[in-house]
């Protein structure tokens, strides 16, 4: 709710009967007195929309190191920043590769051979990275309740937080991918510093769509019991288990257009595991959906941010 004050005398005020029911029950805004300095406080709902994006834009750059802060206290509550915690970053991930190589291999007859196990490795740990971002940025808003009700500061920064939190857990795992490929015999090359943009087009993708389930989850609570599910369906629709030839081959070939996530792993396959530079079509395909993406999550929380606070 909105709030505004109103200098008014006590003869431009009419005087309502003693049995007259409260103003604003009729729908219009309520106007309360205060009986000590004469100022009248009209409520108003807030309407959806934008906020000045300047002083937006620059109030969100002079408060990044809160988000920055935020995503390490994060990490320490979870024992992150011990050896321990950063061991358990790199174990879960990789043993669920090795759950899907096995899985696979059982499946294929064993067809698939160490190469494909880097594949995994490489795959799964990117697309941890943006299922990371997108659970943690959906409880962002309603598990910050009370910071946002207490301090004023732009609110995407609690999504955005979530995104740097889940990077931060990404990188212990990067040497881990480079040292399998290595003693797998996968050699590198320079088309492997492409990994960079590629995995900035995740980052991407990834903040887009946490800001869109934050803003969500506020309006329907059970959505953080839903996503895990959607997600696990993501990954089984991306070409991390088998390869986009395979579903073009069973006619499956839409859903490597459809996905934003599978444009990002084609790429990465072609750097990392057949050394070549990425197709155009394919990584500009993802980088488009990136930008779609985050355009969207972006303007719809920050179209909904002044909201936030009455829903929660």
């Amino acid at each position: 709710m909105s709030e505004q004050t109103v200098q008014r005398t006590d003869e431009e005020l009419p005087q309502p009967a003693e049995d007259a029911p409260p103003q604003g029950s009729n729908g219009k805004p309520r106007l309360d007195s205060d009986d000590y300095t004469g100022n009248y406080h009209v409520y108003e709902p807030f309407r959806v929309g934008l906020p000045p994006m300047r002083p937006y834009l620059r109030e969100l750059w002079r408060r990044r190191q809160f988000a920055l802060q935020l995503s390490k206290t994060k990490l320490r509550a979870k024992h992150y920043d011990t050896t321990l915690g950063q061991l358990w970053l790199i174990i879960t991930p990789l043993l669920m590769a090795c759950v899907y190589f096995l899985l696979v291999m059982v499946i294929r007859g064993g067809s698939r051979g160490a190469d494909f196990f880097a594949h995994l490795v490489a795959a799964l740990f990117l697309f941890h990275l943006f299922s990371q971002s997108v659970q943690q940025g959906a409880n962002s808003i309603v598990g910050g309740g009370k910071l946002i009700l207490n301090t004023a500061f732009p609110r995407i920064l609690l999504p955005i937080s979530s995104v740097v939190w889940a990077f931060r857990r990404f990188l212990p795992t990067v040497p881990i991918a480079a040292a399998i490929h290595v003693i797998i015999g996968v050699p590198f090359g320079w088309e492997t510093l492409f990994v960079i943009p590629i995995v900035g087009v995740t980052l991407l993708i990834a903040t887009g769509v946490s800001c869109l389930v934050a803003a969500l989850q506020v309006y329907f609570r059970d959505l953080s019991n839903f996503l895990p599910h959607v997600l696990r369906i993501w990954l089984y629709t991306t070409p991390i288990l088998y390869t986009a030839d395979q579903a073009t081959d069973r006619g499956l070939g839409v859903f490597m257009w459809l996905n934003p996530m599978a444009p990002i792993i084609r790429s990465l396959s072609a750097t990392v595991d057949h050394h070549e530079l990425p197709d155009a079509t394919v990584f500009f395909a993802g980088l488009a959906w990136a930008v779609g993406l985050f355009l969207v999550g972006v303007v719809f929380f920050i179209s909904r941010e002044r909201e936030l606070a009455v829903r929660l």
